[in-house]
């Protein structure tokens, strides 16, 4: 039976006013409860000894997910985590990620995932995704470039599925030519508007005399001179 209201009229309680018996608020215990939820799913994937999940607790976690732990969701979820080293999550960087993600539980993340594919297609979160996969490969301090033999598989994971020509046309060129051994930053975001500005396989629209790095030069030549 609902409490008889009294008679002295006051307003409604607000979520943040409305206590327990322990004097915290509702709400303030619901965020701890799910912040409590989210550690302890960190900590059944976590290497103690580091704090952090390390490269064999996203394996696991990718089993449990089931993804392979090449799948591009993965690399998707550690630019949501804004995960700053390959291979580790750290517990500040799970936390902020699965709360902006709405998760607490593993079937939760697992639902999320087709969600983030759809947050990071949007053309706004993109780019910013495609650079971070670049930036996410430099596992070195002052390291600014990545091999060719990493840059193919990234592009493979993270551009194949758009521009599928397009890649396998750049990765064949990347393995036969000889004069670039690594990739950088500034390279690696060209590929990305070669692939959306230029026609393709004509490259009618190619104009060498614009802002191109050099090696697209080479490589429209190359396709050009395969085709003649």
């Amino acid at each position: 039976m609902p409490p008889r209201a009294s008679k002295r009229k006051s307003a409604p309680p607000t979520s943040s006013s409305v206590t327990s018996s322990d004097g915290r608020s509702v709400s303030s215990k619901a965020k701890t409860k799910g912040m409590e939820k989210i550690d302890r799913l960190f900590d059944s994937y976590a290497n103690s000894s580091l704090g952090m999940i390390d490269p064999d607790g996203i394996e696991s976690l990718c089993s449990d997910l089931g993804v392979d732990y090449t799948d591009v969701r993965i690399l998707m979820l550690a630019w949501k985590l804004k995960a700053e080293k390959q291979g580790y999550f750290t517990q500040d960087e799970w936390r902020t990620g699965l709360k902006a993600l709405g998760v607490d539980s593993l079937s939760k993340l697992k639902k999320a995932l087709p969600e983030l594919e759809n947050e990071v297609g949007k053309p706004s979160n993109y780019e910013d995704f495609y650079s971070y996969a670049f930036r996410y490969c430099l596992t070195e301090e002052k390291q600014k470039s990545v091999d060719i033999e990493s840059i193919c598989e990234l592009l493979n994971l993270v551009l194949g599925a758009q521009f599928r020509p397009q890649v396998d046309l750049l990765i064949e060129y990347l393995k036969v030519q000889s004069d670039y051994k690594v990739i950088n930053l500034d390279q690696w975001n060209n590929f990305l508007r070669f692939c959306k500005e230029i026609s393709f396989p004509d490259l009618e629209n190619y104009d060498a005399s614009q802002a191109w790095p050099l090696i697209l030069d080479n490589f429209v030549e190359w396709r050009r001179e395969k085709h003649s």
